[in-house]
């Protein structure tokens, strides 16, 4: 083949080596896991995370949910008007500063949780990987978030 070129493994510009491209494919391997799994609830991945910070903290400000999700409020603004329009959670303005706009969970969107408890455990079987293997991968992906950092 004209232009085909052969590269050995320990060529540091060999795709398979790249940590860039693992990610990559690892990422798109897992939200795939969960797109069967979070469809029944009418949630995209993205949602789902936004569900998932809103379960653990709310109520929260756009802004403090902006930071925890590490998404810019004009990325997680159609997220959040999407759950609004299902009827996940609502947008008010905060009591104590109407600059605020504070996101609380509906009571569909609370009695949601139940659901969603079946996930983690369907997505740890479905990895084939048992728990301290993923913690461990956990804590190595937090470092590597950490080193990214700007």
């Amino acid at each position: 083949m004209v232009g085909a070129q052969t590269f050995d493994a320990e060529d540091p510009l060999a795709l398979e080596r790249q940590v860039c491209f693992a990610l990559s494919i690892a990422a798109r391997g897992v939200v795939g896991i969960y797109r069967p799994l979070l469809e029944p609830m009418g949630l995209t991945h993205p949602q789902y995370l936004v569900m998932l910070a809103l379960w653990q903290r709310a109520p929260l400000s756009v802004k403090e949910l902006s930071r925890l999700l590490v998404l810019d409020p004009g990325t997680l603004s159609p997220l959040l008007k999407r759950l609004e329009a299902i009827g996940y959670l609502r947008r008010d303005r905060d009591g104590a500063d109407e600059r605020l706009l504070a996101v609380t969970l509906t009571e569909e969107g609370l009695a949601l949780r139940e659901r969603a408890l079946l996930i983690p455990p369907a997505v740890v079987e479905r990895l084939g990987m048992d728990l301290p293997e993923l913690q461990r991968l956990h804590q190595a992906l937090t470092q590597v978030i950490e080193a990214a950092k700007p």
